[in-house]
Protein backbone atom coordinates (compact mmCIF):
# COMPACT_ATOMS: atom_id res chain seq x y z
CA UNK A 1 0.00 0.00 0.00
CA UNK A 2 1.11 3.54 -0.79
CA UNK A 3 -0.40 6.54 1.01
CA UNK A 4 -0.13 10.18 -0.14
CA UNK A 5 2.08 12.17 2.23
CA UNK A 6 2.74 15.51 0.55
CA UNK A 7 0.28 17.97 2.08
CA UNK A 8 -0.94 18.64 5.60
CA UNK A 9 -4.25 16.97 4.70
CA UNK A 10 -2.37 13.92 3.36
CA UNK A 11 -0.48 13.63 6.63
CA UNK A 12 -3.65 13.95 8.69
CA UNK A 13 -5.34 11.19 6.66
CA UNK A 14 -2.32 8.88 6.96
CA UNK A 15 -1.94 9.01 10.75
CA UNK A 16 -4.57 6.45 11.76
CA UNK A 17 -3.75 3.85 9.05
CA UNK A 18 -0.07 4.15 9.97
CA UNK A 19 -0.86 3.87 13.68
CA UNK A 20 -2.81 0.65 13.12
CA UNK A 21 -0.08 -0.77 10.90
CA UNK A 22 2.70 -0.01 13.39
CA UNK A 23 0.62 -1.30 16.32
CA UNK A 24 0.34 -4.59 14.42
CA UNK A 25 4.13 -4.78 14.03
CA UNK A 26 4.30 -3.49 10.46
CA UNK A 27 7.03 -1.47 8.74
CA UNK A 28 6.68 1.88 6.97
CA UNK A 29 8.73 3.61 4.29
CA UNK A 30 8.76 7.40 4.58
CA UNK A 31 10.51 10.62 3.51
CA UNK A 32 12.79 12.57 5.85
CA UNK A 33 14.76 15.79 5.47
CA UNK A 34 17.66 13.73 4.09
CA UNK A 35 16.72 10.40 2.47
CA UNK A 36 13.78 7.98 2.46
CA UNK A 37 13.76 5.74 5.49
CA UNK A 38 12.27 2.48 6.70
CA UNK A 39 10.94 2.27 10.23
CA UNK A 40 8.84 0.52 12.84
CA UNK A 41 7.56 0.92 16.35
CA UNK A 42 10.46 0.93 18.87
CA UNK A 43 9.77 -2.58 20.17
CA UNK A 44 11.76 -5.83 19.95
CA UNK A 45 9.60 -7.77 17.47
CA UNK A 46 8.96 -4.92 14.97
CA UNK A 47 12.64 -3.94 15.09
CA UNK A 48 13.61 -7.54 14.32
CA UNK A 49 11.13 -7.56 11.43
CA UNK A 50 12.66 -4.34 10.08
CA UNK A 51 16.15 -5.88 10.22
CA UNK A 52 14.92 -8.96 8.36
CA UNK A 53 13.08 -6.92 5.73
CA UNK A 54 16.11 -4.80 4.96
CA UNK A 55 18.66 -7.60 5.26
CA UNK A 56 20.48 -5.66 7.96
CA UNK A 57 23.69 -7.27 9.29
CA UNK A 58 23.28 -8.49 12.85
CA UNK A 59 24.63 -6.05 15.43
CA UNK A 60 24.26 -2.95 13.24
CA UNK A 61 21.79 -0.66 15.07
CA UNK A 62 19.02 1.56 13.79
CA UNK A 63 18.36 5.11 14.92
CA UNK A 64 15.26 6.72 16.40
CA UNK A 65 13.25 9.64 15.10
CA UNK A 66 11.57 11.78 17.76
CA UNK A 67 9.25 14.78 17.54
CA UNK A 68 10.97 16.69 20.35
CA UNK A 69 13.75 16.53 22.92
CA UNK A 70 11.04 15.96 25.52
CA UNK A 71 9.99 12.76 23.77
CA UNK A 72 13.58 11.50 23.83
CA UNK A 73 13.88 12.23 27.53
CA UNK A 74 10.50 10.65 28.27
CA UNK A 75 11.90 7.39 26.91
CA UNK A 76 14.89 7.63 29.25
CA UNK A 77 17.56 9.04 26.96
CA UNK A 78 20.15 11.26 28.65
CA UNK A 79 21.41 14.59 27.30
CA UNK A 80 24.95 15.49 28.32
CA UNK A 81 25.92 19.19 28.32
CA UNK A 82 27.35 18.76 24.80
CA UNK A 83 24.19 17.02 23.57
CA UNK A 84 22.05 19.75 25.12
CA UNK A 85 23.94 22.50 23.30
CA UNK A 86 24.01 20.64 19.98
CA UNK A 87 20.30 19.80 20.14
CA UNK A 88 19.40 23.40 20.97
CA UNK A 89 21.38 24.63 17.97
CA UNK A 90 20.50 22.04 15.33
CA UNK A 91 17.26 20.28 16.26
CA UNK A 92 14.98 19.82 14.46
CA UNK A 93 17.36 19.05 11.62
CA UNK A 94 19.80 16.59 10.04
CA UNK A 95 21.84 16.00 13.22
CA UNK A 96 21.79 12.57 14.88
CA UNK A 97 23.01 12.37 18.47
CA UNK A 98 24.10 9.13 20.14
CA UNK A 99 22.74 9.27 23.69
CA UNK A 100 23.05 7.11 26.79
CA UNK A 101 20.10 5.75 28.74
CA UNK A 102 16.73 4.06 28.02
CA UNK A 103 17.90 0.72 29.41
CA UNK A 104 14.85 -1.51 29.66
CA UNK A 105 12.75 1.01 27.71
CA UNK A 106 14.08 0.60 24.17
CA UNK A 107 15.27 -2.57 22.35
CA UNK A 108 18.94 -3.48 22.62
CA UNK A 109 18.93 -3.81 18.81
CA UNK A 110 19.01 0.00 18.75
CA UNK A 111 22.10 0.23 20.93
CA UNK A 112 25.51 0.68 19.32
CA UNK A 113 28.87 -0.68 20.50
CA UNK A 114 29.47 2.43 22.62
CA UNK A 115 26.25 1.65 24.51
CA UNK A 116 24.22 4.57 23.17
CA UNK A 117 21.18 5.00 20.94
CA UNK A 118 21.24 7.29 17.90
CA UNK A 119 18.41 9.85 17.96
CA UNK A 120 17.26 12.60 15.60
CA UNK A 121 14.55 15.24 15.94
CA UNK A 122 13.51 15.30 12.31
CA UNK A 123 12.76 18.58 10.57
CA UNK A 124 10.47 16.90 8.02
CA UNK A 125 7.14 18.45 9.02
CA UNK A 126 5.03 15.46 8.04
CA UNK A 127 7.11 12.86 9.85
CA UNK A 128 7.49 15.14 12.87
CA UNK A 129 3.70 15.46 13.07
CA UNK A 130 3.23 11.73 12.57
CA UNK A 131 5.64 10.85 15.38
CA UNK A 132 4.07 13.46 17.64
CA UNK A 133 0.57 12.06 17.02
CA UNK A 134 1.75 8.49 17.56
CA UNK A 135 3.19 9.51 20.92
CA UNK A 136 6.31 7.36 20.53
CA UNK A 137 9.51 7.42 18.46
CA UNK A 138 9.89 5.35 15.30
CA UNK A 139 12.99 3.49 14.24
CA UNK A 140 14.81 4.60 11.12
CA UNK A 141 17.21 3.20 8.57
CA UNK A 142 17.83 4.22 4.97
CA UNK A 143 15.36 2.70 2.48
CA UNK A 144 17.59 0.39 0.50
CA UNK A 145 19.05 -3.08 0.37
CA UNK A 146 22.61 -3.40 1.77
CA UNK A 147 25.16 -2.04 -0.68
CA UNK A 148 22.63 -0.05 -2.73
CA UNK A 149 21.90 3.70 -2.54
CA UNK A 150 18.83 4.86 -0.63
CA UNK A 151 15.62 5.12 -2.63
CA UNK A 152 15.18 8.75 -3.81
CA UNK A 153 11.41 8.46 -4.03
CA UNK A 154 8.39 6.22 -3.44
CA UNK A 155 8.42 4.56 -6.87
CA UNK A 156 11.95 3.24 -6.38
CA UNK A 157 11.16 2.21 -2.82
CA UNK A 158 8.13 0.20 -3.96
CA UNK A 159 10.16 -1.42 -6.72
CA UNK A 160 12.97 -2.45 -4.37
CA UNK A 161 10.57 -3.81 -1.73
CA UNK A 162 7.78 -4.92 -4.07
CA UNK A 163 7.14 -8.24 -2.33
CA UNK A 164 6.84 -6.61 1.10
CA UNK A 165 4.51 -3.90 -0.23
CA UNK A 166 2.27 -6.42 -1.99
CA UNK A 167 2.07 -8.62 1.11
CA UNK A 168 1.02 -5.66 3.27
CA UNK A 169 4.10 -5.89 5.46
CA UNK A 170 5.32 -2.47 4.25
CA UNK A 171 3.30 0.73 3.82
CA UNK A 172 4.98 3.49 1.80
CA UNK A 173 4.29 7.17 2.53
CA UNK A 174 4.57 9.07 -0.75
CA UNK A 175 6.30 12.37 -0.02
CA UNK A 176 7.58 12.83 -3.56
CA UNK A 177 11.12 12.52 -4.88
CA UNK A 178 13.77 13.98 -2.58
CA UNK A 179 16.81 15.98 -3.62
CA UNK A 180 20.35 14.68 -3.48
CA UNK A 181 20.91 15.42 0.23
CA UNK A 182 23.64 13.76 2.31
CA UNK A 183 22.62 11.69 5.33
CA UNK A 184 22.48 13.28 8.77
CA UNK A 185 25.63 14.21 10.62
CA UNK A 186 26.22 11.71 13.44
CA UNK A 187 27.77 12.76 16.77
CA UNK A 188 28.50 10.50 19.75
CA UNK A 189 27.39 12.24 22.94
CA UNK A 190 27.65 9.29 25.32
CA UNK A 191 30.81 10.68 26.94
CA UNK A 192 31.95 14.03 28.27
CA UNK A 193 33.35 15.11 24.91
CA UNK A 194 31.28 15.01 21.72
CA UNK A 195 32.86 12.84 19.01
CA UNK A 196 32.08 13.14 15.28
CA UNK A 197 31.19 9.71 13.89
CA UNK A 198 29.94 10.73 10.42
CA UNK A 199 30.07 14.08 8.69
CA UNK A 200 26.88 14.51 6.67
CA UNK A 201 24.38 17.26 5.90
CA UNK A 202 25.89 19.43 8.67
CA UNK A 203 29.66 19.84 8.18
CA UNK A 204 32.01 19.94 11.16
CA UNK A 205 32.77 23.62 10.49
CA UNK A 206 29.09 24.52 10.87
CA UNK A 207 28.89 22.69 14.20
CA UNK A 208 31.97 24.51 15.49
CA UNK A 209 30.83 27.89 14.18
CA UNK A 210 27.61 27.78 16.15
CA UNK A 211 28.47 25.86 19.31
CA UNK A 212 32.22 26.32 19.67
CA UNK A 213 33.88 24.09 22.25
CA UNK A 214 30.83 21.83 22.53
CA UNK A 215 31.22 20.72 18.90
CA UNK A 216 33.24 17.59 18.02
Amino acid sequence: MTLPFRTADDVAQAIEPVRRHLDQGGVIGYPTETVYGLGSAPLVAPTAKLAELKGRPQGKPFLLLVSSREMAEAWGLVFTPAATVLAAAFWPGPLTLVLRGAEGRLPDQLRGPEGGIAVRHTSHSGIRRLVSELGYPITSTSANRPGSPPAPGPETLVKVFQQEVESGELIVLDGGVLGNVPPSTLVDCTGTQAVLIREGALPREELRRLVGRWAP
